[in-house]
């Protein structure tokens, strides 16, 4: 029998944590809250000469013990979060197999997007990290600006929530689905206190605030290696067929007859070495951005 809302969250997470994902363990401990929460409040307006312990019998029955939600979150992760199994053999491809077969990797290809998309994401969420941070910090030696940089904060967690489901999606990342939850019934102030006091608005707002260089580099790069592939590739066609020279840095420069199947060879193997880079770059962004946007 769990005598508190926080002891069968801390139980639920115990049996959690043997085996899930850190972000399905947020998710599972945030419904958990959310409705166990929202039900004592009901049970204590009906009983209020109840203690919690003796309110949460009820509640606990029917939502289900610790160790049952637990299982049910395990079993059913799977369906929404499937993860893709490694070949139990290794792999005795050629090398050039290996290299080309990243063309047909829907991941290496998501994680590309990922990194175009970088451009956006980091000028959106990253500016408004920074800008806004820069701005609300300034305006707390105003009485207003305490609201504001509490509402400041908020959008940064939405920001993070928003951006854990962009990685999910194109990294292949499993990231919290819910907000964290936020306790009703506390004043303005103790709401305020929490969430300045919680280590992961602080987190996200470095996340957010990194996401502004990184963008730009993620963007620059990959575009670039993209553009020379494909510059390459077509290169023969373009400078023998319709004379258009390969434009290198401003110059137009036509490229020797004899150089042109280097040319081309350059850039079938620039274009999956570009979508392998991403996919490691993906990878490795995944787990920053797992690092920082999920509660521990």
């Amino acid at each position: 029998m769990c005598k508190s809302v926080q002891e069968y969250l801390d139980k639920l997470k115990k049996e959690l944590g043997r085996s899930a994902d850190p972000a399905l363990i947020q998710d599972a401990l945030s419904d958990a809250e959310t409705h166990l929460r929202i039900a004592l409040d009901e049970e204590k307006s009906k009983s209020p000469g109840l203690s919690e312990a003796e309110l949460l019998i009820p509640i606990v029955a029917k939502y289900g013990a610790p160790a049952e939600v637990a299982a049910a979150y395990l079993a059913m992760e799977p369906h929404i979060f499937p993860i893709r199994e490694q070949p139990p053999h290794p792999d005795t491809r050629s090398l050039l197999s290996k290299i080309f077969a990243v063309l047909a990797d829907s991941r290496a290809w998501s994680a590309f997007f990922y990194m175009l998309l970088a451009f956006v994401t980091g000028i959106l969420f990253g500016g408004w990290a920074i800008l806004g941070g820069i701005v609300s910090a300034g305006s707390l030696i105003f009485i207003i600006g305490l609201p504001l940089f509490g509402l400041f904060l908020l959008s940064i967690r939405g920001i993070a929530l928003l951006e854990g489901r962009i990685v999910e999606a194109l990294l292949g990342v499993r990231m919290p689905r819910r907000p964290l939850f936020v306790q009703k019934g506390l004043t303005w102030s103790d709401r305020y206190i929490a969430l300045v006091k919680d280590k992961y608005s602080w987190r996200a707002l470095l996340y957010a605030a990194m996401l502004f260089p990184l963008g730009l580099i993620y963007t620059s790069l990959f575009s670039l290696l993209f553009v020379f592939s494909l510059s390459f590739i077509t290169s023969p066609v373009l400078e023998l067929i319709f004379r258009l020279p390969l434009d290198l840095f401003g110059d137009d420069v036509f490229t020797p007859v004899w150089f042109l199947p280097v040319v081309f060879i350059a850039g079938l193997l620039l274009l999956p070495l570009t979508l392998h880079l991403a996919r490691l770059v993906g990878r490795l962004h995944g787990r920053f951005a797992k690092a920082m946007l999920v509660r521990k």
